[in-house]
């Protein structure tokens, strides 16, 4: 088993371009955002892919590394931090994202727009802190180490 450097670089590119148009969106101000009913459904659904393709990115991982799958989208967070991709710490920080993207795309309860709007800022820096942690460990297996 090894891990696919090009099927998870192509993934990082798409989670980098939703963060960017997230960023955008993100960019508004509270009112602003809060008003505008596309905005919110925009943030919603990048927030849903980008959280999406990070847990398809641990699975790959932990699965090619030889473990088996985890049991649920939370603990592929956590697997991170046993492969050393993750500091433990922010791997058990981004756990808890997997609940967002299920609350997201099973709608089991009513998204609060306010709480989407509070979140964009730390998710962003949260999502970018993974991309570089996942990127410097695919540089480290290419580079045998």
């Amino acid at each position: 088993m090894t891990v696919d450097v090009a099927l998870v670089t192509r993934k990082l590119r798409l989670i980098a371009g939703d963060l960017d148009a997230l960023a955008d969106v993100a960019s508004r101000d509270r009112a602003t955002f809060l008003a505008n009913r596309i905005d919110q459904a925009v943030a919603e659904r990048l927030l849903e892919r980008t959280i999406g393709r990070m847990i398809d990115v641990n699975y790959h991982l932990v699965t090619e590394n030889g473990q088996p799958p985890p049991s649920d989208y939370y603990g592929s967070f956590l697997k991170l931090a046993d492969l050393g991709v993750l500091e433990a710490d922010f791997a058990r920080r981004l756990a808890p994202a997997a609940g967002l993207r299920n609350r997201l795309v099973h709608e089991y309860e009513e998204i609060d727009p306010v709480k989407v709007f509070e979140a964009l800022a730390p998710a962003h820096a949260d999502i970018v802190a993974y991309l570089r942690a996942v990127e410097a460990y695919l540089t480290r297996l290419e580079g045998g180490a």
